[in-house]
């Protein structure tokens, strides 16, 4: 595991998956991080994609190759190569064991840096090879909601920056997995450029926000003096997400750079809805921010 911290915060980030799961205040020690078993993860990276591909799957040159869930990334360990008190880079490079399901030679590398007001990320995707590669990057942080044990979740809003006239979201359906259908719809509880939360509208659980241009989120209550930003400049989608059916007290506010499939058959990695192409030899970064108050 690995600590970086500053006056105002503590960051505890496991080598595995380069998975941040613990963001502590050190004046009251409160974790912004979920942990809990309800849902064991806290803030997993999704490379090279993003949601379920049709079939698991997906083609390339006109071969089926495996693709679990969300990618695969989460499953190995980050070396860690350069450590400060206050910021950390951790890497992952392709193997020979992860080119049978993806077989690109690329290079992940993510630093956690702690600022005055919170939590710096930045994704750094390198493609190494000799062709072009295809790739969707996610970052999926699960916030403790209420905000230290303010209020209730039904009492918590997010304030949509722009603010926008109409706010739409890609329809999901279970297959039994969720996958997109192919349409969007209106955003439920979104009135005047605030997006007010209940459990109801995680019915059938992801909501991905399809509008273009979001800068930021930010979620707040009217019984809470604290509140938490995640900056979105960088990301053309972001998914809200909670374990439906569970009531469980937390959000993910999850910045996509991919989508799942609409729901069918296999696609083609190279022209897959949302995302990345990189060519050879070139190198694409992704920022985003999570202020904290």
């Amino acid at each position: 595991m690995q600590i970086i911290e500053n006056t105002q915060f503590k960051a505890e980030i496991d080598e595995k998956g380069a998975q941040l799961t613990h963001l502590y205040r050190q004046d009251t020690g409160y974790d912004y991080i979920w942990n809990n078993g309800i849902w064991p993860k806290h803030a997993p990276v999704l490379f090279p994609a993003i949601g379920r591909s049709n079939d698991d799957s997906y083609l390339y040159h006109d071969k089926q190759y495996d693709m679990p869930q969300h990618g695969f990334v989460s499953d190995y360990d980050f070396e860690v190569t350069d450590k400060q008190p206050d910021q950390v880079t951790l890497q992952f490079k392709a193997t020979p064991e992860t080119k049978q399901i993806y077989p690109f030679d690329f290079v992940l590398a993510v630093t956690f840096s702690l600022q005055a007001t919170g939590l710096h990320l930045n994704f750094v995707v390198t493609n190494e090879g000799a062709q072009a590669m295809s790739f969707a990057l996610g970052s999926h942080p699960a916030f403790n909601v209420p905000i230290a044990n303010d209020g209730s979740f039904s009492d918590y809003q997010l304030a949509v920056e722009p603010k926008v006239t109409k706010l739409t979201q890609f329809d999901i359906v279970k297959k039994p997995y969720p996958f997109r259908s192919g349409t969007t719809s209106a955003v439920p509880n979104y009135q005047d450029g605030v997006i007010h939360l209940d459990y109801d509208m995680f019915a059938k659980g992801l909501i991905i926000l399809e509008n273009p241009g979001l800068t930021a989120l930010t979620l707040s209550s009217p019984k809470s003096p604290h509140s938490i930003q995640v900056s979105l400049e960088d990301f053309r989608y972001v998914c809200l997400w909670t374990k439906e059916g569970a009531d469980a007290p937390f959000l993910c506010i999850e910045p996509f750079e991919g989508l799942p499939d609409v729901y069918g058959d296999p696609v083609a990695i190279m022209t897959k809805d949302g995302n990345n192409v990189l060519a050879a030899n070139k190198t694409k970064q992704f920022d985003y921010d999570i202020t904290l108050a």
